[in-house]
């Protein structure tokens, strides 16, 4: 029991903390808005790259078209909320489960595949998904894109606030979520399909469970995206933006979802710190991406999880043993 109230207070603590510390120093102007853009928009990539790590390091697949499904979450979200009159979170909700709809039927033929070839198709499909929002103009606003002004667009502290909070959200829920039987089922899946399967685990419905969540996950952080942003276009369903976002995987660990947020946080601000060197600035990924294979192939954190409960045990233990060194002296 006291284990278990450990567990749930000090990262609920930190959880707050990391929440609320920088929101009032946004609102306070300590943190300016530049600053806080740069961060805010962290957080959003800090979800796409879950959503990528949900289906590439959690269900062993990997797939090339996670920018697609973001697409469909933001241009879903601003058509509830302009066309349809539908409040914003309302809004959210039903863009996150059409990118999940969508999720579950592209799943079905593509999952059957592995490998490359799911990769190819993935890839096919975030191609095919940029296309439609180019031509489908009524909707769409063709390759101009939408504009879509709201709270968070005009106010940093509470975009901050909000994807933030949202992001925290998704890892408590997603960590939960890994640690029940069906989220080690689907990491018996990645492990060994066939072992898996011999002992009655269901490997195409652990895959499409897997992809669905991230499908979904995907979703919210396109809602976010425009509502931060203020602005959606066709290319954000881009390859390249896939590319980005499995970048922040590799650089962090595959199946570590604090590591992929920790490499999003660090990528996007490097982007930003390197703005000076113009388009020479996007050699760095590349060359990031070949020390990474060089010298820490497995990521920053491998498959591992950054824990502050073990933070402040090792803490905790660090001033015990200097404390009993004073006292022996």
């Amino acid at each position: 029991m006291k284990d278990r109230r450990k567990n749930t207070i000090i990262p609920g603590a930190f959880a707050l903390a990391l929440v609320c510390i920088p929101t009032l120093l946004i609102k306070l102007n300590i943190i300016d808005a530049y600053t806080a853009q740069i961060i805010t928009m962290g957080g959003v990539n800090a979800i796409l790259a879950i959503s990528v790590n949900t289906i590439t390091g959690i269900t062993g697949q990997l797939s090339l078209g996670q920018a697609g499904f973001m697409a469909i979450g933001a241009y879903s979200c601003i058509s509830f909320t302009l066309d349809l009159g539908l409040p914003i979170p309302v809004s959210v909700v039903l863009a996150a489960l059409v990118t999940a709809l969508f999720g579950f039927i592209i799943g079905f033929p593509t999952l059957k595949l592995t490998g490359d070839y799911l990769a190819i198709v993935t890839l096919g499909f975030g191609e095919i998904i940029r296309v439609i929002l180019t031509n489908f103009r009524i909707l769409t606003g063709g390759a101009n894109g939408r504009r879509f002004t709201t709270a968070l667009t005009l106010n940093g502290d509470l975009a901050f606030l909000v994807v933030t909070a949202s992001l925290v959200i998704i890892l408590i829920l997603l960590q939960n979520f890994l640690r029940s039987s069906y989220g080690r089922a689907i990491m018996a899946v990645r492990e060994d399909e066939v072992a898996a399967n011999s002992n009655g685990i269901s490997v195409f419905r652990y895959k499409m469970t897997g992809f669905v969540i991230a499908s979904f996950i995907a979703g919210i952080g396109g809602c976010l995206y425009a509502m931060v942003i203020g602005f959606v276009k066709p290319d954000a369903a881009s390859f390249n933006h896939s590319i980005d976002y499995l970048i922040f995987v590799v650089l962090g660990g595959m199946g570590s979802m604090t590591g992929s947020v920790l490499a999003a946080y660090i990528l996007t601000y490097l982007q930003e710190f390197l703005r000076f060197l113009r388009d020479y600035r996007l050699l760095i990924y590349p060359l990031i991406l070949i020390f990474v294979m060089l010298f820490r192939p497995q990521g920053l954190l491998g498959m591992k999880e950054l824990s502050f409960v073990r933070l402040v045990s090792r803490f905790a233990a660090f001033i015990r043993r200097k404390t009993a060194k004073r006292g022996d002296v």
